[in-house]
């Protein structure tokens, strides 16, 4: 996983599991975590991931995803693929791989992409489970 994706899963996590309500609070929260980002950069993230300053409870605003997203924009993607690709996989296992990148479920740590083969690499044995479910949801019926 390059520099990029891992410091955008990290503003993923992180604002997915608590209220943050500005950019400098959001910063700070990275730099907790090893992650020394400018402001432009983290402007720069938190577009490409799609988060933006939604009503929060009580009225507060803060970072989340817009209602009706989840964060995984390459989803519509990896749909499309996986279908033709788990039946039969000839070639294409990279494409797969980046798709899964792209993702940035929180529960992979990284894939690794062979000429037919894509290892997914999880960060624990209940992650390992999530996305086995998650992926298996994609096999033809």
């Amino acid at each position: 996983m390059s520099d990029k994706s891992a410091r955008q899963q990290a503003i993923r996590t992180l604002v997915t599991a608590r209220p943050i309500a500005s950019q400098e609070a959001l910063q700070r929260l990275l730099a907790r975590a090893g992650w020394t980002v400018t402001q432009s950069t983290l402007s720069r993230d938190l577009r490409e991931l799609r988060i933006a300053r939604i009503p929060g409870a009580g009225g507060r605003v803060r970072y989340g995803f817009p209602e009706g997203q989840t964060g995984d924009a390459g989803l519509g993607r990896l749909e499309r693929m996986l279908p033709q690709l788990l039946v039969s996989v000839k070639s294409g296992a990279q494409p797969v791989a980046e798709a899964l990148d792209h993702l940035a479920w929180p529960d992979v740590a990284g894939t690794i992409a062979g000429d037919d083969t894509v290892l997914i690499i999880c960060r624990s044995r209940a992650g390992r489970d999530r996305v086995v479910k998650r992926l298996r949801a994609y096999r033809p019926r």
